[in-house]
């Protein structure tokens, strides 16, 4: 069993930063791939980021405003969030794979999930 906790959220005013942080316990076959989505309010959730060994992967609108990383240990994965804006205003969660393929498909089918943390941008 694999355990994601998140932390980092807030309020911010348009064009500040955040840095999102999840750490991860457990399984560490099973968090090959860590990542995160996001959900705001009516909408689908919806992939942001992701992170293997060597590769990252960004949705567009996360490409050149958003950071993904990972310490060296594998067990922490970093959302640097700058020039944020009022659309990214959403519940973040961080999930856990073995695969790729299962963070980027519709719906997702990552196998673990975080609790969540709140992003809320002001305009």
């Amino acid at each position: 069993q694999v355990q994601l906790v998140e932390s980092g959220g807030g309020l911010v005013q348009a064009g500040d930063s955040l840095r999102l942080s999840c750490a991860a316990s457990g399984r560490a076959g099973s968090t090959n791939i860590m990542g995160w989505f996001r959900q705001a309010p009516g909408k689908e959730r919806e992939f942001v980021a992701a992170v293997g060994r060597d590769s990252t992967y960004y949705a567009a609108s996360a490409k050149g405003r958003f950071t993904i990383a990972r310490d060296n240990a594998g067990n922490t994965v970093y959302l640097q969030m700058n020039n944020l804006e009022p659309q990214d205003t959403a519940l973040y969660y961080c999930a856990a794979a073995g695969w790729i393929s299962s963070m980027t498909s519709t719906p997702p089918r990552a196998n673990y999930w975080g609790q969540g943390t709140q992003v809320t941008v002001s305009s």
